[in-house]
């Protein structure tokens, strides 16, 4: 799961962000308003934490900005204001949640877990294609002959491949979702992960593939279709 974290304070930053990935989030952090914007824009992300007092654009700007785009990402609202007011601004103005500095890690947690969960519920908790089902809840892929429980990469790739099927998604799509846009990782790393996938569903029997359309990209086909 990709989060976005837009906090200028760089020292809360970095300790929240290693927290999220010690707790296996996928984090991109930005300092300022019009950079959690810009990120926000990309479509990536499966949560967002602002936090409201920020250089460029104040949290609550590039809430109302997000939320009239259209982008319905869960949004959670990080700030020292206390006062109840401020509170409803935020809730008022798509705010899925808000949370007072100084706060404890395991709230914080909780938070993004229940309205990460909130969002989930929206859509399918399970994915299905061809014979091959993906619960989103437990990581599990199953087909006709047994279960294989995905490591969070693979499930990111794999639930981007169910989720868009025969849909080609290029190594580069996969990398700004999985990985981040500031990640160091080569794109190698995708061949490698879709290789892992391939062996899982052809032990599970699948009817579907992952096919490779050279010089552009990865989609999930039924064999034979």
């Amino acid at each position: 799961m990709r989060l976005l974290l837009a906090e200028d304070e760089k020292e809360l930053s970095r300790a929240l962000v290693t927290v999220l990935k010690h707790n296996n989030y996928s984090v991109d952090a930005v300092y300022n308003g019009q950079d959690a914007l810009d990120y926000l824009q990309a479509g990536i992300y499966d949560g967002a934490i602002l936090d409201i007092m920020m250089p460029g654009l104040d949290g609550i700007t590039v809430l109302k900005k997000v939320r009239a785009l259209g982008i319905s990402v869960p949004i959670l609202m990080l700030t020292a204001k206390a006062e109840i007011d401020d509170r409803v601004t935020g809730l008022d103005s798509g705010a899925d949640d808000y949370l007072t500095k100084p706060f404890a890690m395991k709230e914080l947690l909780a938070r993004i877990r229940a309205m990460t969960r909130r969002q989930s519920e929206v859509s399918d908790p399970v994915l299905t294609f061809g014979n091959i089902t993906l619960d989103r809840t437990t990581y599990l892929m199953s087909g006709p002959k047994a279960s294989f429980k995905l490591s969070g990469k693979e499930f990111q790739m794999m639930e981007m491949l169910m989720v868009n099927p025969k849909q080609v998604i290029s190594a580069e799509q996969f990398m700004d979702k999985i990985w981040g846009f500031n990640s160091d990782t080569e794109n190698s790393v995708v061949w490698v992960y879709l290789s892992y996938l391939r062996k899982k569903l052809s032990a599970l029997d699948a009817d579907i593939a992952i096919k490779a359309t050279r010089g552009v990209g990865y989609s999930l086909e039924v064999i034979n279709d």
